[in-house]
């Protein structure tokens, strides 16, 4: 096992039931918010937004709502809500909402004060590169759903639809939020199908870290923690989404997913997942991600390239004396047929077969540097073929 990492995430992290009542006694990185949420109606259904708005007047904070954000976040609606936040003279963010509002905080925290267009800043595909000239608004973010774990990290994935780019935007160490809030409560009345779509988000997250090449001896300890908890709780949380001591163990595991990410890089299977809903963004990230979940791994135990790891994954799943890396495809697929996501099929969101060598080359061209996570190589023609074995 590597005993060397790194690590560093400086922002205060507020987990537990009930937390949300204590945003309005933090410390605000400004004076007027940009309160971005999405141009859907769960965080007004939930209460969500009533709740912040009042802790943020208990604060003394002013602030603009931006509800513009939509799955799959393009890099117009970045522009958009960069532009929102100067009219209105924001200079902080209060980003609420599921992975779409969150990572979109963090592309519009630096398109607000940064000149150009957001592809100048981008790494992969046609993005220029470069890097930040000015300091980044400060975030704080109140993440409405399990999944993504952006409310501790400091990369937004954005789509550039005209090129069918979906590409990890960040990187740069301000762009840290500075202050999150993770409320169990708030996640309620996320419907069924989504809560499995982000779950499992977040336990592939972990898995994938549990294989990465950069694997070490704390990202594995973070990584195991939310895995068990996910496996073990994801279908109450599912069945019943009042079960408030199964949405808190979902959203413990999908933080803590961040903490992981921070020292482990995930690998190839994100990379592959952004270029299908890059070119079928109507795709729910997560959905994507259970599509291609059984042949991805099924490459690499096939390879032999971590035996181990598939074990340790299986036990911490729930079959104990787990003793093969086969172990872990039952547990996977045992854990999607309980929360019902095992029967997602590629052709309903018009994907056809041809399609697997687009995919796998767009995966490579926007966000290679996954790929060298990967435990073994895994090639241009290994990659179209794990999209064949996931089709139907």
């Amino acid at each position: 096992m590597n005993m060397n990492f790194n690590f560093f995430i400086p922002t205060k992290l507020i987990f537990g039931i009930g937390k949300i009542n204590e945003l309005g006694i933090q410390n605000m990185p400004g004076n007027k918010a940009l309160l971005l949420i999405s141009n859907g109606k769960s965080a007004k259904l939930s209460g969500a937004l009533e709740r912040t708005q009042e802790q943020l007047c208990k604060a003394g904070i002013e602030y603009a709502v931006c509800a513009n954000i939509h799955e799959n976040p393009s890099k117009e609606v970045v522009m958009e809500g960069a532009a929102f936040s100067r009219e209105n003279d924001c200079d902080f963010i209060v980003a609420l909402g599921g992975g779409a509002v969150l990572d979109s905080a963090i592309a519009i925290a630096a398109m607000a004060t940064n000149p150009g267009d957001l592809w100048d800043y981008v790494s992969g595909g046609s993005g220029k590169e470069q890097p930040l000239v000015n300091a980044p608004l400060p975030i704080v973010t109140i993440p409405l759903t399990a999944g993504t774990a952006s409310e501790i990290n400091h990369w937004g994935v954005i789509t550039k639809t005209d090129t069918h780019e979906k590409i990890g935007f960040g990187g740069d160490e301000r762009l840290y939020p500075t202050l999150a809030i993770v409320d169990p409560e708030l996640m309620k009345t996320v419907p069924a199908k989504y809560t499995a779509y982000q779950g499992f988000d977040a336990l592939f997250h972990n898995t994938e870290v549990m294989i990465s090449s950069g694997i070490n001896i704390m990202s594995e300890m973070a990584a195991l923690s939310a895995i068990e908890n996910i496996a073990k709780y994801l279908p109450r949380a599912v069945a019943n989404g009042n079960d408030l001591e199964a949405r808190e163990h979902i959203a413990y595991g999908s933080t803590i997913a961040g903490i992981a990410m921070q020292l482990t890089s995930t690998t190839a299977k994100h990379s592959m997942e952004h270029a299908m809903s890059a070119y079928h963004p109507n795709l729910p990230h997560g959905a994507g991600l259970i599509m291609i979940s059984k042949a991805f791994y099924e490459f690499f135990i096939e390879k032999h390239a971590c035996d181990g790891q598939f074990v340790k994954m299986a036990r911490a799943m729930g079959i104990e004396k787990a003793d093969k890396p086969g172990d872990f495809i039952s547990a996977l697929i045992q854990l999607q047929k309980a929360c019902g996501v095992d029967d997602l099929k590629m052709s309903q969101y018009g994907f056809k077969p041809h399609e697997s060598m687009t995919l796998a080359l767009n995966a490579r061209e926007t966000m290679g540097g996954l790929f060298l996570a990967n435990p073994c190589e895994m090639t241009d023609e290994d990659c179209a073929g794990i999209f064949d074995k996931s089709y139907r």
